[in-house]
């Protein structure tokens, strides 16, 4: 005796090796040996030899057509395999035509709805119809999926791709049809999806990936502004009084957003009163207007090698910014300096200041430096009142306790790109430049903090301690700074959280309500919304510098480079700021120099592959 039974979802045969009522011991054509359930069998035949019953049923079944036995049985109500198969062959069936009727059944599930063993009922029409319609769909799409794969192993982007590129390489819909295709032919090519599709043609620049990437996460709508903000009234400031100064800032020479600038004015027995000038974009930019909420959704002006997305339009920087050669309006700071550069008296003033001149990095550093302060004057531009900004910015230095700091000798690295072709160029970080204006801003920062403290009008302040840094609405010690409270004030073009602190501080200079209490929503929303954005910001601006390392590698051809070990396995390449790991590495000591051979480079993975040559002398 033979039986047709059914196992985990699959038709089997097998002889009859011991029938025990409950459970059948049978043998498989193959010999092996199962127990299986008297109720699993379907069907018991002597004939055909079970060596052929398989392949005769299933042959048989091929030849049945579902929509005809659909049309053959009762629609509404439950039937036997057998009693159709009787039906359709017109006489009892055999064990073959009732087997096959069976799996004709069990492999039409659309039409045939499964109800117990040996059990079906038909499928209602519409619900037929609509399987038969999702099938239709998905072997179309099946076979759409297989040409774009194709496409795609061979080189060539389907034209349908075009209008969805930024989604597949950003934020792709993994149900789609064409990452499907994308999957399977990165898998079949070997390739990453987005090398597959910079092989393909869709990604014409490195580049722009990246920098597309972070627009599409942070400026969905794109990074221009509204005609209403490129529009906006700005007031002319014919009221404010003129300052009887001759001001000069000192910036990169990219800078278009200029915040501060610096005068001296000679006073009795040798000592000068020094002005700190800051622009003053909250004297125009009121709360709730337009242009405010555009500086509160951007929050701060994005930085990257070649790029820059502005917090404020051109229209609004050009009409606040402290650009040479016209009368800017300004939040001034004005410290009374002994000539042992003790601040003996301090003042704010709003007003307007004649700006003489923007001094640019790339021109001072070549008589502003630390060689040239030791020789005698010059009579290269604001010299004198450069020397004596840089003895007191040592006094301030020295007052925080930070003259021998370490981290006056890091290097700082900018990044010129121009045309595609990259410089680095390094500065160490206490250089007369930039220390003046750090210790000048950190000044200002900290008394225009100290001051909205003293005077109870909220603000919004930085502090770190035990090595974390955060913001609050009250002043705590920045223990990094070496200061009592520290209130970003200095970039108000640049920072929203500086142009809300510059709003209260206007207030309190005219001794009017400010626009924040402490409990504000609008105050501790920006804060916290600041906070956030400022590190999404500077972690893009640290990929981009690290993508345009790469690209400088590559530029010049750079086949070994020498680099400093950090720690285990990571080390800092020579002239750029470029920390890396090389697997490579032997264990060597903290600050060891070594070779490396630069091996390969991913800019889409903004990845390079480096081997270890030897250790280089110190």
């Amino acid at each position: 005796m033979n039986v047709f039974y059914e196992e985990s979802g699959n038709f089997k045969v097998g002889a009859v090796l011991a029938d025990n009522t409950t459970s059948l011991q049978v043998e498989a054509i193959h010999g092996k040996r199962s127990k299986i359930k008297a109720a699993s069998v379907l069907l018991r035949f002597e004939a055909p030899p079970l060596t052929d019953f398989m392949d005769r049923a299933q042959k048989v079944a091929d030849e049945l057509d579902p929509d005809f036995l659909w049309e053959c049985c009762a629609q509404d109500a439950e039937f036997e395999s057998e009693s159709l198969a009787a039906d359709y062959f017109g006489h009892k069936p055999d064990p073959v035509e009732a087997a096959a009727t069976l799996i004709l059944l069990h492999n039409a599930p659309m039409y045939f709805y499964k109800k117990g063993k040996g059990r079906y009922k038909a499928a209602p029409p519409d619900a037929l119809k609509a399987a038969i319609a999702s099938q239709e769909k998905k072997r179309q799409l099946a076979e759409l999926k297989a040409s774009y794969t194709e496409q795609l192993c061979h080189g060539t982007l389907p034209e349908e791709f075009e209008p969805v590129i930024p989604q597949l390489l950003y934020k792709p819909d993994k149900n789609s049809t064409e990452w499907k295709a994308l999957e399977a032919a990165s898998i079949q090519t070997k390739l990453s999806v987005p090398g597959l599709l910079e092989k393909c043609g869709a990604i014409p620049s490195s580049h722009d990936y990246h920098y597309n990437r972070f627009l599409w996460e942070h400026f969905p709508d794109g990074t221009d502004f509204s005609e209403a903000d490129q529009q906006q009234a700005l007031r002319d400031f014919s009221d404010l009084p003129v300052a009887d100064v001759s001001a000069f800032s000192i910036d990169d020479a990219s800078t278009t957003e200029i915040d501060d600038a610096f005068s001296i004015t000679p006073l009795k027995l040798g000592s000068v009163r020094i002005g700190i000038h800051i622009a003053a974009p909250a004297l125009g930019i009121q709360p709730g207007t337009s242009l405010d909420k555009t500086a509160a959704a951007r929050l701060s002006t994005v930085y990257t090698p070649g790029k820059k997305i502005t917090m404020l339009p051109g229209t609004a920087i050009d009409h606040y910014t402290l650009r040479e050669h016209r009368l800017c309006p300004a939040v001034s700071l004005y410290l009374d300096v002994a000539d042992d550069y003790t601040v003996t008296h301090i003042e704010n003033r709003i007003e307007k200041i004649n700006i003489t001149q923007n001094l640019r990095h790339d021109t001072l550093e070549t008589y502003f430096n630390e060689d040239m302060l030791n020789k005698a004057p010059t009579n290269d531009p604001f010299i004198q009142e450069l020397r004596t900004l840089w003895h007191f910015a040592c006094k301030l230095e020295s007052i925080r306790g930070k003259a021998n700091d370490a981290n006056n000798d890091k290097i700082d690295y900018s990044f010129d790109v121009e045309n595609d072709h990259v410089t680095i160029k390094a500065r160490r970080r206490g250089s007369p430049i930039d220390k003046v204006v750090s210790e000048l801003m950190i000044f200002a920062n900290t008394e225009w903090g100290k001051q909205l403290a003293e005077t109870n009008i909220a603000g919004i302040y930085r502090s770190q301690g035990n090595s974390k840094v955060k913001m609050s609405t009250s002043p705590a010690p920045h223990q990094g700074l070496g200061v009592a409270q520290y209130a970003w004030t200095s970039s108000p073009m640049r920072r929203y959280v500086d142009l809300i602190n510059q709003r209260q501080l206007i207030a309190m200079i005219r001794e009017e309500t400010p626009p924040y209490s402490r409990d504000s929503d609008d105050l501790l929303i920006a804060m916290q919304d600041f906070e956030n954005a400022h590190s999404i910001y500077s972690d893009f601006q640290r990929t981009m510098e690290h993508y345009w390392c790469l690209r400088w590698l590559l530029q010049e051809n750079i086949q070994t480079i020498n680099a400093q070990v950090i720690k285990e396995n990571l080390v800092k390449f020579d002239h750029m700021p470029l920390v890396m790991r090389i697997s490579s590495l032997p264990n060597l000591a903290p600050d060891s120099y070594v070779k490396l051979e630069i091996q390969a480079i991913d800019l889409l993975d903004r990845t390079i592959q480096a081997k270890f040559v030897e250790k280089l002398d110190s």
